[in-house]
């Protein structure tokens, strides 16, 4: 049996990638799965619930990415960097200087936004509670990402993914049970009850840290091993580790707040150009923001989680080769990576966009308009998924200013085509912008790989086309069904959209495993041991 010394890289990726993949689909299923019940229990206010929800966590998303302020992953980074030179004693120290500046940050941060939230309310008072539940959890959230940085740069994806199904859990428990007795019980206002789902977030993280502190103490043995017989060669002052640390940090803030950014415009300017151009009451532009912002965000975040998983398992992976100066192995791992991002993310996207109308039924209740919104949605995953990948590749590389510059141009693309596509398309136009921008930034990054380090763009192209053509057969499978089904079955019931999902939805999965054996494709991009799923499904 092979040990961690003796895996290839491919096959690090490949099982850091099923941990952190596994870890990430489960939550965000749950996380999407618990909006079934709780969407039903806010009544006739579900939509300005989830609306209120949404425009919470956008800008707790952003004080969030600046609390962490970027260390979290600059740590998995570094420490990676001084492990791969059998440097652990360094590795360790920096851990223990980062959680004072973590533990600093966080409640700093935490405070800011509790101050704040009155001025970020922007006019909706509604959401200045739900800011200061959502600062609580600023203070010890830090430390946990922090900490799964840490297990990162051992490439050891286990104790983060455990943790952050444990912190999931705990999180949508507490939602619900305050939901419930909120809305149900004592029939109290929607407005509680989104506080209340909102300060989740820190009774989820308590649950993560514990769980991180027990990996921790079950895996000390092994640390200290591992520094006992590090080199000990070179000398490392405080004061350099955090020079190093703070210079590594930043461009991640600005990447890991890209995407949030992108939600942050569509927050700020889409009520203001729908008032600016309709005659719709506050209400409805409310309800249409919920519809692409919050309903189809929370599921396409499903497809998304997917690609967050494979960057945070080709960081280390990169860092190792560049550290190391094995410039042909760091080239072939960027085509790995990307090939295995749409190995996964084609099929998803397509396949989500291919059920839209199902999969929205049994989460939100039919709606012409939301089941439009999130095709559209789906569609820009593609975009949304790559971008984090290709970023993330590039910071392994060490090229942290490009990775900033590309992004912000994207940005840019999108303020200045958000004002004229919201005016003429409504609700889908922050998703077409948000999709062209995210289009610049992937198109300059794919262009410097290959310029700057000889990416085999054309080993990527033809993988790419032959995933396309297999996803769109099966795209175009699935959509038959539904056509099928819809026609003998016209129905908007929770239940019969159940079962549309889970035959179409099924049969799609099938019908892709089943092409990609056949025609090798998975052969190549997950190894050899697939040779066994396409036995035990007699496919030659």
């Amino acid at each position: 049996m092979k040990n961690k010394q003796t895996l290839s890289a491919k096959e690090k990726m490949l099982r850091g990638s099923a941990w952190m993949t596994a870890a990430s689909i489960f939550s965000r299923i749950l996380g999407a799965i618990y909006i079934i019940p709780w969407y039903a229990w806010f009544g006739e206010h579900r939509l300005q619930a989830n609306a209120l929800y949404a425009k919470g966590y956008t800008v707790y998303a952003v004080f969030l990415m600046l609390s962490t302020a970027g260390i979290p992953s600059a740590v998995a980074k570094q420490v990676a960097h001084y492990n791969s030179l059998n440097e652990y004693e360094i590795g360790r120290r920096l851990y223990r200087k980062s959680f004072v500046i973590m533990l600093l940050l966080g409640i700093i941060m935490g405070g800011i936004l509790w101050g704040a939230a009155p001025v970020l309310a922007a006019g909706d008072m509604r959401t200045v509670p739900v800011f200061r539940s959502l600062a609580t959890a600023l203070a010890i959230i830090p430390l946990m990402s922090l900490t799964r940085g840490f297990f990162q740069g051992y490439q050891d994806m286990a104790p983060s993914a455990l943790s952050q199904l444990v912190e999931q859990v705990i999180r949508v428990f507490y939602m619900l049970v305050t939901a419930f007795i909120i809305m149900k019980v004592i029939n109290g206002s929607y407005q509680t009850g989104v506080v209340q789902s909102t300060f989740a977030a820190f009774v989820g993280a308590v649950g993560g840290i514990l769980t991180l502190a027990y990996c921790y103490l079950k895996k000390k043995g092994e640390f200290d091993y591992l520094r006992a017989n590090s080199s000990n060669s070179l000398e490392v002052s405080d004061g350099q580790l955090i020079k190093e640390l703070l210079a590594q940090s930043l461009p991640f803030i600005f990447i890991g707040i890209a995407t949030n950014l992108y939600n942050l415009i569509d927050q700020y300017t889409f009520p203001w150009v729908m008032s600016k151009v309709s005659t719709y009451s506050s209400n409805y532009i409310d309800e249409m923001y919920a519809l692409f912002a919050a309903n189809a965000n929370k599921l396409i975040m499903i497809v998304v989680s997917l690609a967050t998983a494979l960057a945070a398992t080709a960081i280390p992976l990169l860092i190792e080769f560049v550290t190391k100066g094995q410039k042909r192995d760091a080239k072939k791992q960027l085509g790995d990576s990307l090939e295995l991002f749409f190995f996964i993310m084609l099929p998803s996207a397509l396949g989500m966009a291919a059920v839209a109308r199902p999969l929205y039924i049994v989460f939100y209740g039919y709606s012409a308009y939301g089941i439009a919104v999130l095709k559209v949605a789906a569609y820009t995953a593609i975009t949304q998924g790559l971008l984090i990948v290709l970023a993330s590749l590039l910071q392994g590389l060490y090229e942290n200013k490009r990775a900033v510059g590309y992004a912000i141009c994207g940005l840019i693309v999108k303020l200045v085509v958000q004002f004229p596509l919201t005016a003429k398309l409504e609700a889908f136009g922050p998703l077409v912008a948000s999709g062209i921008g995210m289009s610049c930034s992937i198109y300059l990054m794919l262009r410097y790989l290959r310029r700057g380090y000889g990416m085999n763009f054309k080993r990527v192209q033809h993988t790419f086309n032959a995933l396309m053509i297999l996803s769109l057969a099966m795209f175009v499978v699935v959509v038959s069904l539904n056509f099928l089904w819809t026609t003998l079955f016209d129905s908007e019931s929770r239940i019969v959209a159940i079962l549309e999902l889970i035959v179409t939805a099924g049969s799609g999965g099938y019908i892709y495993v089943y092409l990609t054996l056949k025609t090798h494709m998975a052969d190549k991009i997950l190894g050899p041991r697939v040779a066994r799923l396409r036995q035990l499904l007699r496919i030659r």
